[in-house]
């Protein structure tokens, strides 16, 4: 089906306008548009028939990700204490590309995430490390995601509960570890593992939703706590953290959606995590996921016939920017030209 492609030349009228002050940010964002408009003006050359966009080099990637289940670089030393999260982007991504995960490996899998998984429950960054809401979420998402019996039955949710019964504090937050730092990614975390292992109750997230409220600031986005700038993967986190409690309809749904559909870039096409910050790949979920969600919610406030055929904010762009500025030629998925590839870079753009 021919898409509405853009034109080198009409992006080119897009660039970063300084107005004579200039700063490290507006130089580095300068770069980055100049590094996007060279990949993009070489995009348009190859294709004289601009009605299809260029496609994901598929075996290649696949080939990336299946290596990092069994051996992972030097350059991965500093991710030690986020084992199981290693595990969920490159599970995740196979899933999102239908690519079967062999039997053996499975098991191999569920018994290395069930040595992280804390005597007194929730799962740790790695076996004998202090359990943690971050890689207990990425755990629980790749136990789910493996679905056998094995990966089931290691997960003890009793455990599970009281553990994060610690972790809440009284005004309705979670503090990611015992005496750890707090923000909202915890909140989405504990929700998000709760409603997947079925522990969720309303003593547990008591005045949950009215912390996650305090979030959102006044740009529109959620901030990691109350008073913060608004931020992607906080806004992600604060929105569907929402969601699973059924109280999404508490939030300025508006303010929201305006200032969403602001962090896609207008020359790149990928979204920027905060205003006035670089157009990162990994956003595509964190800024993009939010669409899904904010179309259902304006389905449900008002006439549905006003909606378009499509999310709120410009697919044909950020395919264009994933597609032609963030494919390593060797495989995987970057954050944005002259990045490294990695792991979680290419499970959130994929996704």
């Amino acid at each position: 089906m021919p898409v509405d492609r853009r034109r080198h030349a009409d992006l080119a009228k897009e660039r970063f306008k300084e107005e004579n002050v200039y700063t490290n940010s507006s130089l580095e964002q300068r770069n980055t548009e100049e590094s996007c408009l060279r990949l993009f003006e070489k995009a348009e050359a190859a294709h004289a028939e601009l009605d299809d966009l260029p496609v994901l080099n598929r075996p290649k990637t696949v080939n990336f990700l299946r290596r990092g289940l069994k051996n992972l670089s030097e350059g991965y030393e500093c991710l030690d204490a986020s084992r199981p999260w290693l595990v969920y982007w490159i599970v995740h991504s196979l899933e999102l590309l239908d690519q079967p995960i062999s039997e053996e490996e499975k098991s191999a899998l569920v018994q290395f995430l069930s040595k992280c998984q804390d005597p007194d429950g929730g799962f740790a960054g790695g076996p004998g490390q202090v359990p943690h809401l971050a890689p207990t979420y990425a755990a629980v998402n790749s136990l789910v995601i493996i679905g056998t019996e094995e990966a089931y039955q290691v997960i003890d949710r009793e455990k599970m509960v009281a553990w994060m019964d610690r972790l809440r504090c009284d005004d309705g937050a979670f503090t990611m570890h015992v005496d750890g730092e707090l923000d909202i990614r915890g909140v989405y975390c504990a929700l998000s593992t709760a409603r997947l292992l079925n522990i969720y109750s309303p003593e547990l997230f008591h005045n949950t939703d009215q912390w996650l409220l305090r979030c959102q600031s006044y740009e529109g986005g959620f901030g990691g706590v109350p008073g913060m700038e608004a931020h992607g993967g906080y806004s992600f986190c604060g929105l569907a953290a929402l969601i699973l409690m059924g109280k999404e309809k508490l939030c300025n749904l508006d303010t929201l959606l305006l200032w969403g559909v602001n962090r896609q870039m207008r020359l790149e096409g990928g979204f920027q995590g905060r205003t006035n910050k670089l157009v990162d790949g990994c956003y595509s979920f964190w800024q993009g996921g939010l669409f899904p969600l904010l179309h259902k919610m304006v389905a449900e406030t008002g006439d549905k016939n006003s909606l378009p055929n499509q999310w709120l904010f410009d697919q044909t762009a950020l395919q264009e920017y994933l597609l032609i500025c963030c494919q390593d030629l060797r495989g995987g998925l970057i954050d944005k030209p002259g990045k490294s590839r990695d792991f979680y870079h290419t499970c959130y753009t994929l996704s």
